[in-house]
Order: C-alpha cells, then sequence, then structure tokens
C-alpha cells in the first residue's frame, strides 16, 4: 500500500498490489482453492464492468461526448456557476442509469472535451473534473445496481435491489446533494462566473470534430439529435434489463455483455468501426488491481480478521443501532481508502453475515457498510475503481491532478458527507419501520 500510495516513477498501482499477492500466495494464506473462491465471486461482476467500458467506447464513436457537452454549453447559457449544478445533475444520472464506473468512463471525456474547448485554464478544470467524479462515485450508493461490487454483496447479504433502494434512495440521495452542496462551497471562488465561449459557439456541431465521424457525417442536426436518443433509449432499456435479471435471479453480467455486443455490432454497422479496437482502449490493469486487492483482504480474512471485527463488534452492533450505523461505516471507509472499496466491502459484508443479528438490523447496518464502500472510499484516489479508472482518463488525456490536489478537497467534504448520510440512513429507517424499531 505504500508503494501504492507513493507510486515512485509514476509505478502502476497494479504492479504493487501484484507482487504483494504473490508473497500473500507463497506464505500460504491464501490458497489455490481460495483464488478459486475468489474468481467465483469476481468474475461476474469484472464482466459486467468490462461490457460497460465497451459500451461507454461505443458511445463516444457516436459521437454522444460531443453532443452532450454541446447540451451542457447550451443548457450553461453563458454561466460557470450553472454549468457546475449541470455537470453535477450530468455525472449523477449517468450513474443510475448505466454504473459508476461507466458514468467515470463516459462524463470524464465529456468534460475535458467541453473545459478544453472553452479553454480553461487547470485551475478552472479542477471544480468540474473533481467535483463530477466524486458525485458520478457516490452516485452508486442509492441504487444497487449502479455499482458492481454492490451486486456482489447484495447476494451475499441476501437482499435485493427494490428492498435495497427503498431503504438506501432517500438518504443517499440527501447525502449526494449534501456533498453537492460542500464542493459548490470549497470551489465556489475558483468557479468563473461567466464562460468565454467562442463566438460560434451557437452553431457549432461538436460531432463534427469528432475523427470517428468523418466517413459517416450525419446529414443535420436533427438526424444526429435522433441518433442520440436512440442511443440513450437503448443505454435505459439495458438498464431496465439488469433490474429484471436481478428480480429474476438472471445473471446480470450476461444482460450486460448483451447490450454491449448490440451496441458495438451497431457501431460496426453504422460507422464501419472494427469491434477490436476496444481491446486497445480498455485499462485492463484496473482489474489486475481489483483482483490482487481480493487476494490481499482474503489473506487478512483467512488469518483472523473477520473473526477480530466479530469478537470485537457483535456486542457493540447488537445493542445500539445507531452506534454500529457509525462503527461500522466507519470501519469501512477506513477498510475502502486502505484496500479499495471492492476487497473492504466483501469483508464487511462476510463480517455482517457471520453475527446473529436481527434480519432488518443486519441489512439497515450492510447499508451503513454501503455508504462507507460508495462514499467513504473517497477519500483517497485509490478507494474506488471509477476513480482509478478517472485518474486513467486524465493521465491520457494530459491533464495532471495531483493527490494534494485531491485530498484538499475530499478531507473536506467527505467525512462530513459520510456522516450525515448515516444520519439519514439510521431516522429514514426509523420512518419506515416506525419508532419502535
Amino acid at each position: 500500500m505504500v508503494l501504492v500510495l507513493w507510486r515512485p516513477k509514476g509505478l502502476n498501482e497494479a504492479i504493487p498490489t501484484t507482487l504483494g499477492a504473490i508473497l500473500i500466495l507463497i506464505s500460504g494464506s491464501v490458497t489455490l482453492t481460495d483464488l478459486g473462491d475468489i474468481s467465483s465471486k469476481v468474475t461476474g461482476a469484472a464482466i459486467t464492468i468490462i461490457a460497460t467500458m465497451i459500451m461507454a467506447i461505443s458511445l463516444e464513436s457516436f459521437g454522444f461526448f460531443h453532443w452532450v457537452a454541446s447540451q451542457l454549453l447550451r443548457k450553461s447559457r453563458g454561466s460557470g456557476i450553472r454549468l457546475f449544478w449541470l455537470t453535477n445533475l450530468l455525472c449523477f444520472l449517468m450513474t443510475v442509469f448505466i454504473n459508476n464506473d461507466g458514468s467515470i468512463l463516459i462524463t470524464t471525456p465529456i468534460l475535458l472535451l467541453l473545459l478544453k474547448y472553452l479553454r480553461f485554464k487547470k485551475h478552472e478544470m479542477l471544480p468540474y473534473l473533481i467535483s463530477g467524479a466524486l458525485i458520478a462515485t457516490a452516485s452508486s450508493a442509492p441504487i444497487g445496481v449502479s455499482n458492481i461490487v454492490n451486486l456482489i454483496s447484495l447476494e451475499i447479504i441476501g437482499m435485493d435491489l427494490y428492498l435495497h433502494t427503498a431503504m438506501m434512495f432517500v438518504p443517499g440521495v440527501l447525502g449526494l446533494l449534501f456533498l453537492s452542496s460542500l464542493l459548490f462551497l470549497v470551489f465556489y471562488k475558483d468557479l468563473p462566473r461567466t464562460l468565454n465561449i467562442p463566438s460560434h459557439h451557437r452553431q457549432m456541431d461538436f460531432t463534427k470534430k469528432h475523427p470517428l465521424q468523418s466517413e459517416s457525417e450525419l446529414s443535420s442536426s436533427m438526424q444526429n439529435n435522433k441518433l442520440m436518443v436512440l442511443v440513450i433509449v437503448f443505454v435505459f432499456l439495458v438498464r431496465i434489463g439488469l433490474f429484471v435479471a436481478s428480480y429474476l435471479n438472471f445473471p446480470v453480467s450476461i444482460v450486460a455483455v448483451i447490450g454491449s455486443v448490440i451496441l458495438l455490432g451497431w457501431r460496426w454497422i453504422y460507422l464501419r468501426l472494427n469491434p477490436l479496437d476496444v481491446l486497445v482502449k480498455t485499462p485492463w490493469h484496473i482489474f489486475v488491481f481489483a483482483f490482487n486487492m481480493y487476494v490481499v483482504i482474503y489473506g487478512l480474512h483467512n488469518i483472523g480478521l473477520t473473526d477480530f471485527l466479530v469478537s470485537n463488534l457483535e456486542p457493540m452492533l447488537d445493542d445500539n443501532l445507531f452506534h454500529a450505523s457509525i462503527t461500522m461505516g466507519t470501519i469501512l471507509t477506513i477498510l475502502s481508502n486502505l484496500f479499495n472499496n471492492h476487497p473492504a466491502l466483501m469483508v464487511g459484508t462476510l463480517t455482517l453475515t457471520e453475527m446473529n443479528l436481527d434480519p432488518i438490523i443486519l441489512k439497515t447496518i450492510y447499508l451503513a457498510n454501503i455508504i462507507g464502500s460508495d462514499i467513504g472510499s473517497l477519500l483517497l484516489p485509490i478507494g474506488t475503481l471509477a476513480t482509478l479508472i478517472w485518474m486513467h482518463i486524465l493521465r491520457k488525456a494530459k491533464v495532471k491532478i495531483s493527490w494534494k490536489q485531491y485530498i484538499r478537497v475530499t478531507a473536506i467534504t467527505i467525512p462530513p458527507t459520510v456522516l450525515f448520510t448515516l444520519l439519514c440512513l439510521y431516522f429514514w429507517i426509523r420512518f419506515v419501520f416506525g419508532q419502535g424499531f
């Protein structure tokens, strides 16, 4: 973890975690049988993430990023503050309708395209890029299907997407509004009051600047809008398909794969683009990082971490729901920033299943884990796969945001947001299930 945080000479985060996983295997803390168990738990999630990335790449090819950038520019009406709130709204909607990883893959290039077009300096880009990444990732908390690690843990805990949404949507959205407000206060002085928009912007069609459109230019802006609407409707239908698959106990990953294959085929026919180009554009090292972190946390589980947590936390969790929610939300925040939220939520969920808790109390504390995993994990850039993907995209675009700049914002906004959302969850559950609860 020291090497991951330090990253000497730009060391890829997958390298130290690979070395760590190998050492843990050599030590015997994780066996080959355990590796098979880990693979069975993460394979479906990995396939779904890859399918989402393929859909995002396909959307880029259709000119969707440029089209959305054009819409943002028009709706902002020359106001940098209005653009800030529109950015947050876009990132929230993308996460709700796709997922947090897919949202980062879509919204980050859109923002980079728009901010560079407006000729923003680096300090002017920071409010939009950082707040967009935080909102896109944190927006996975209200709806379970918006985060693949949530789906894995829902299965372990025995909770469906609908109960998760009923218990978590209101507290989650309130937490997001609180986070957005804090981000606005932090960045208020840096937000440009007016946008320096080129004089020809009202007639500008962003899609015409996209290199992939050169051989398949749309005949008019009306046709372009129609295409984008069709693409959005298709993605929305795939999203509904994920909920239906979860309800019918059908593998969510298969639905995601089918959706990505159809979109790739559509792209191939419409733009004559070879589907194999997605292999080059996919940041594979991030999956290596995630798998290795599962190995690390599984090793800790095998040598007694889960037993230690159970023995020390069970009396507290069984005694007071308020303290239990705050405690587990805090613990998952710490574990997520140390080990990434995927393995951290897994060990937190396994810990809960080994306790003899009332079903509703178990699910409430699990949702406190989700808050720590989905929101608290944002304290450091390595806390989630989404933020790792975000930094990967920024590096490719030659836009450098240092850890110091990132943490300077998250240290102020994330801890109070976690606490506020945990309080909202506690009082919402009491309201829904009655005062006796």
